[in-house]
């Protein structure tokens, strides 16, 4: 087995339950192209090419997993040494379908990453840490990425995944989320609004008041003295759409 480096945050998933549970997930259908964040050894990538997938673009940073990985003999496998916050995901192509066991140290930055190709990314079902993949989906403490992904996509939390089915296990529990791009999405500036969620979330306990000019908040129909946790999405869409106006 390849020499995991704890720099890459790496948990090899070595359950097949659990992997056929993700490739399931995934919905594959003939003539899809695929696209795999963190292949890893290749665990998750034999079961997914057991799809009838057209092409396979398995993402991977480590050299020595990539080394692993080119071994794999199938013409529809396209290996791309590269990290995967940083990737332009629609070079790759049109519409991809996203998979992977995300690292823990940089999961959210791919998801951050997944929202800005939104527009070739219809699907995707990730692994994260759990407390993560909780806040994604809804069902956690609120974020500003729970947020900007909920924009963009449903989230869905489909299960949950004890550490003995990784190598190394991982102090937490993951959860394996899936998110499906909206059909009816708000046309938004996307660097303008993850600017705005994120003053939105910074300092969660203040009131709004303390964040924005009470008259912006009243503009947008929103008690001043709300804290962050207690809007609504309308509400948070209808603020950014007035701060962007008066901006």
């Amino acid at each position: 087995m390849a020499r995991l480096k704890k720099s890459y945050g790496q948990h090899l998933l070595v359950s097949e339950g659990v992997l056929k549970n993700i490739a399931q997930s995934l919905s594959i259908e003939e003539g899809d192209r695929v696209v795999e964040i963190g292949g890893g050894t290749g665990n998750l990538t034999k079961v997914l090419l057991k799809y009838p997938l057209k092409e396979l673009f398995v993402v991977e940073l480590d050299p020595e997993m990539v080394e692993k990985l080119s071994q794999i003999e199938d013409e529809r496998v396209r290996i791309i040494r590269g990290d995967a916050s940083k990737l332009d995901f629609c070079s790759l192509g049109g519409e991809l379908k996203a998979v992977g066991n995300l690292p823990y140290n940089v999961g959210s930055l791919i998801v951050e990453n997944v929202i800005f190709h939104k527009d070739c990314i219809p699907v995707g079902v990730f692994m994260l840490q759990k407390e993560v993949a909780l806040k994604l989906t809804g069902k956690g403490e609120p974020s500003w990425l729970g947020v900007f992904l909920q924009t963009f996509y449903e989230s869905e939390y489909l299960f949950s995944v004890p550490p003995r089915f990784f190598v190394p296990p991982p102090k937490v529990d993951s959860g394996v989320i899936r998110i499906i791009r909206r059909e009816n999405q708000p046309s938004l500036e996307l660097k303008g609004y993850k600017a705005f969620l994120t003053k939105l979330f910074s300092m969660r306990r203040k009131m709004l008041k303390k964040k924005f000019p009470q008259e912006l908040l009243e503009e947008a129909g929103i008690d001043p003295h709300l804290r962050v946790e207690q809007l609504s999405m309308e509400d948070i869409l209808r603020l950014y759409n007035v701060y962007e106006v008066k901006r």
